[in-house]
């Protein structure tokens, strides 16, 4: 049966994550991340261009039986040929990935679709899909909102977006509905928060104090229920049958085992209600500024 996990990336190009204590996956982890996914019945791998070199690493490695979602980064104010550019991003990334054809194309910076260069560039993305590049065309987001503006204009088939027992905007928006009934993939990352809501207390960085009754109203649920920050988050993101893929980030082969094994046997519990919608917490690009 295949799993609803994949396979996130960005630890395989760079030193990622605000928990990220080993930094940039070794070689030969990445193949045995990657031998014990597929064993597992994982089949999607999730990466894009602004991960360094992991889309290098995994084409080295060998993906071609894999579904492979990658990104396209901002495009450049400057360019004179926007739909150039994109499919020679999209031409680009085959050419490192080693494979001849991406099961998704996103834009990491969906906020570019509604500037001047916007119909151009999704006009760039549809060629892709049509050429036969690319099976679903998309976006990745920070906030279920920004989906208000693009979706009045655009048509995505694949939209991935934050998701956690904190960043519940995906619910509270009421976008995972609408998604779903519209028959628009979504898959969910940042199921822990960036690793925020797998550290203990004393690893946790000082400038997350501001929210230290939420950590410690997490601790304490998770203690009296006797179980693993692991197992909640994983449980929680495959409790909404609405969410086609939970990107999770791996570290090691050994985390990946981990996962596995909550997602194979999730827990029935009621999830602790940790819920907020303070910008400052649930976007981690807003975390260099605390």
């Amino acid at each position: 049966m295949e799993s609803r996990l994949s396979i996130g990336t960005a630890q395989f190009g760079s030193a990622y994550g605000v928990a990220n204590k080993t930094g940039k996956v070794s070689h030969h982890s990445v193949g045995e991340i990657l031998t014990r996914g597929w064993t597992a019945g994982i089949r999607t791998i999730d990466t894009a261009i602004a991960y360094g070199d992991s889309e290098s690493r995994l084409g080295d490695i060998g993906i071609k039986n894999w579904r492979v979602i990658s990104k396209i980064p901002s495009i450049p104010r400057n360019c004179g040929d926007v739909e150039s550019w994109v499919l020679q991003s999209v031409v680009g990334s085959l050419g490192r990935l080693r494979i001849a054809r991406l099961y998704g194309v996103l834009l990491h910076d969906p906020r570019q679709l509604l500037d001047a260069n916007g119909s151009a560039i999704f006009a760039a993305l549809l060629a892709a899909k049509r050429n036969g590049l690319v099976e679903k065309i998309g976006v990745s987001i920070y906030d279920p909102e920004e989906l208000s503006d693009i979706t009045a204009r655009f048509s995505p088939d694949l939209v991935q977006a934050p998701f956690s027992l904190v960043d519940r905007r995906l619910i509270s928006s009421g976008w995972l509905n609408r998604l779903n009934k519209a028959g628009i993939e979504v898959h969910a990352r940042s199921i822990f928060l960036q690793g925020l809501l797998l550290m203990k207390t004393t690893d946790r960085p000082a400038k997350f104090r501001r929210w230290n009754q939420l950590w410690i109203d997490w601790q304490e649920w998770l203690e009296f229920h006797q179980c693993s920050a692991l197992d909640a988050c994983i449980s929680f993101g495959l409790s909404h049958p609405e969410i086609a893929r939970i990107v999770i980030g791996i570290d090691s082969p050994e985390q990946l085992d981990e996962v596995i094994a909550v997602a194979l046997n999730p827990s029935a519990l009621a999830p602790p209600d940790l819920a907020s919608e303070d910008i400052d917490l649930v976007n981690p690009s807003r975390w260099t500024g605390l």
